[in-house]
């Protein structure tokens, strides 16, 4: 159940009552269903979690259903979320529990940093507690995760029993299946990774509980973060990252975080070695800039509407009294109150509804988002885009016929996982964003589409290939339009292009498994486009790391490879690059989207001549169209565009147009949400390329150019072949 950070208008087919419930606003939503903030006539709020009626008619849903609100109400602790009301046999079922009004344990790591000794004791105590009690009614959580901890002025409460299972896997046998894993990946236990139904149990929310308090207590995951695949390994196989734990807590993570199951303590017996005080209110136990966190959305609850009810039947209610308003603090504000004295007290007194003084509101504004890494390791591909989205909302507002001005918000993720959902929010939650150009790398992008499937407002990417961030049947990326072909395309150009001009008959392909997503789809695309020319590639698969590169390549070579696709992330390619050069093979030398940029000839250097890269990108320099903007470029910013600065530069201006077009036929500002329709339909011409859209948002035709490593600079070879040799331009 999500925390109160989130919040976000009703829509138009949402109901405004549920089993006695008035509903707020959407706490968030997904392919299930979808949580509300809701309160009762006295006021008490709940997040209220509704199922959406296609699940509920497959067979086994309400069953599974009934499962999750029995499982909840089973588990009593003052440490864990009660169950207010439910109804799984509704034609929606529903689920109310009591609501939180703090961020969770995530939202607060990532917006403020690791927490400090004490607040990781009482977090530890308090969670083990509650997981003592889950094990106590027979039950394995599964999913303990930051996401599914939230923090109360008095204390963490555990959430989400959705996939709690018996702890006798027998009695759960006409529910699950014995292949399938279950949780979030880096916080499993790695009979989860193995899915080795037999062995899962309360260990494996022991095991999960050392992951949660190690990232707590750091920052970041104890087994990394990246492709699912990988972090599985890890789990299994690698130990974890505990550098940055205070010293004495690392023996008890070390027993939570043993790969036998039987060597970790139970939940019972690491609540008696966190033995701590109560946290009484949150000054005590959380830090300064979390209290705030916690003192801003309990705030906000004095603010929330009352609404017309839209359920048949249902009288209006009446308006909310000065005692209604104050009952709503009493959960969590209040208490905030007393532990931050006058100042919290006076920080949140212009809030209320019958303040004076409250300055007007603002004038709505017309602005185009940004989410990219401009601080992390993809950030020279990030900064490009950001400078592209910035010269083409100047060229819009140079115009003296436009009818309105834009401005840009820029929300940082760092290319961090664990801050992508965050930075999207950013975005997403301003009414004054009518569009979002990003996320700039796939794995972020992944991360933020519970935001962007939320908000429904157009999202424009330039360079996030994965394929799951636009996928129909999971009903995700709905709003989504992806200006680049998806990496298994990406791989098959590889192939197509080696076809047609090398003619290779033993192509080797190397798959590493670092970033597996990437990895394995361009090796699979590159294996498909292969085949169909009638080539049978020969295959081989590193460890994540690239352990063993060097003696695989040489393998290869020894095996009568006459050409290499490398699979893989930036760092295995210059390794490669300078093994297949010491080892003197002089074949075609092939790479992917993740490895073409500037970085590859920096670090491989002489080793990176005559190698071939494909990405969906244009040189701006090889096309006339281009050449105004990169004029502007020269002249804002000093240098050349940067990869992918051109192809943001087409793309804001393309949902500029049609916003533009929007307003003008319409007479005012346009509704975000009908806009990702209307751009799918639509065509891109712009200074780099014509590009158009299926009904999914993908792109349609190629997309991917290639480029020859030549003197240390990429000359363009053009446009990727369409298939290979013999069915060249079908």
């Amino acid at each position: 159940m999500p925390a109160a950070g989130g919040l976000v208008g009703l829509l138009a087919g949402d109901p405004s009552v549920i089993g006695g419930y008035r509903l707020l606003g959407r706490l968030g939503a997904g392919g299930m269903g979808v949580v509300y903030l809701g309160r009762t006539d006295a006021g008490e709020l709940a997040a209220v979690k509704v199922t959406l009626a296609d699940r509920a008619e497959r067979a086994d849903f309400r069953a599974r259903f009934r499962r999750e609100v029995e499982a909840a109400r089973r588990v009593v602790s003052p440490w864990a979320v009660p169950v207010l009301g439910a109804d799984p046999d509704a034609p929606e079922p529903w689920l109310a529990t009591a609501f939180v009004p703090g961020p969770s344990l995530g939202e607060a790591v990532v917006a403020h940093g690791p927490l400090p000794g004490r607040s990781l004791r009482v977090l530890g105590g308090a969670v083990a507690r509650a997981l003592a009690a889950v094990h106590a009614a027979g039950l394995v959580h599964r999913d303990v995760k930051p996401g599914n901890v939230l923090l109360a002025v008095d204390g963490p409460r555990l959430i989400d029993f959705g996939i709690a299972r018996a702890a006798d896997p027998a009695a759960e046998t006409a529910l699950t299946g014995t292949d399938l894993v279950v949780g979030t990946p880096g916080f499993l236990a790695p009979e989860q990774a193995e899915a080795r139904t037999e062995d899962i149990g309360p260990a494996s929310d022991v095991f999960a509980f050392g992951c949660l308090l190690a990232y707590a207590a750091t920052g970041r995951p104890p087994f990394g973060t990246g492709a699912v695949d990988a972090l599985m390994y890890r789990t299994v196989h690698d130990e974890p990252d505990l550098d940055g734990v205070p010293p004495g807590l690392l023996p008890l993570l070390r027993d939570c975080l043993a790969k036998d199951p039987a060597a970790r303590p139970t939940a019972a017996e690491l609540a008696g070695r966190l033995v701590v005080d109560t946290p009484g209110t949150a000054s005590d136990w959380l830090p300064a800039p979390v209290v705030h966190t916690i003192a801003e959305r309990s705030a906000r609850m004095l603010a929330l509407p009352d609404i017309e009810a839209t359920t048949a039947g249902t009288a209006p209610p009446e308006p909310p009294s000065r005692s209604r308003r104050r009952f709503l603090l009493a959960s969590g504000a209040a208490a905030v109150l007393a532990a931050g004295g006058a100042g919290t007290w006076l920080a949140l007194r212009d809030d209320r509804p019958d303040a004076k003084g409250t300055p007007p509101p603002k004038a709505r504004r017309w602005t185009i988002g940004v989410q990219a890494d401009l601080s992390g390791p993809g950030k020279e591909l990030g900064q490009a885009q950001e400078r592209g989205v910035r010269l083409a909302v100047e060229a819009f507002n140079s115009r003296k016929d436009r009818p309105f001005t834009l401005d840009v918000k820029v929300s940082d993720d760092r290319g961090d996982q664990t801050r992508a959902l965050a930075a999207a929010r950013a975005l997403t939650t301003d009414p004054d964003v009518l569009g979002i150009v990003g996320p700039s790398h796939d794995y972020t992008g992944y991360e933020a589409l519970p935001a962007y499937d939320e908000a429904l407002l157009p999202v424009l990417t330039v360079s996030a290939g994965l394929n799951l961030l636009v996928s129909p049947a999971q009903n995700q990326g709905r709003s989504i339009l992806r200006a680049c072909p998806i990496h298994a395309y990406g791989g098959m150009c590889l192939a197509y292009h080696a076809q047609a001009v090398h003619h290779p008959k033993r192509p080797g392909l190397l798959q590493e498994r670092t970033d597996d997503t990437y990895s394995w789809q361009y090796m699979l695309g590159a294996d498909f486009g292969f085949r169909q020319g009638g080539i049978r590639p020969h295959p081989r698969v590193i460890p994540g790391g690239a352990k063993g590169l060097e003696r695989v390549l040489g393998e290869m070579v020894d095996a009568g490879i006459d050409a290499y696709v490398h699979a893989g992330l930036l760092p295995s390619a210059v390794r490669a690059a300078k093994a297949l050069d010491a080892l003197g093979f002089t074949g075609p030398r092939l790479a992917g989207q993740h490895v073409f940029g500037d970085g590859f000839l920096r670090e491989a250097g002489r080793a990176a001549e005559g190698w071939t890269l494909g990405a969906p990108v244009i040189d701006p320099a090889t096309r006339k169209e281009a050449a105004a903007f990169v004029a502007a470029h020269r002249t804002r910013y000093g240098t050349a565009p940067g990869w992918y600065a051109g192809e943001a530069y087409d793309i804001t201006l393309f949902l500029a147009k049609h916003v533009e077009e929007a307003y003008r036929k319409s007479g005012k500002r346009p509704d975000r949400t009908t806009l990702p329709a209307v751009l799918r339909k639509a065509v891109l011409t712009g200074a780099l390329s014509r590009r158009s859209f299926d009904e999914s948002g993908n792109l349609g035709g190629s997309g991917t150019f290639m480029y020859a490593v030549e003197n240390g600079r990429y000359r363009s070879l053009g446009y990727a072949p369409l298939g290979p040799p013999k069915q060249a331009g079908s």
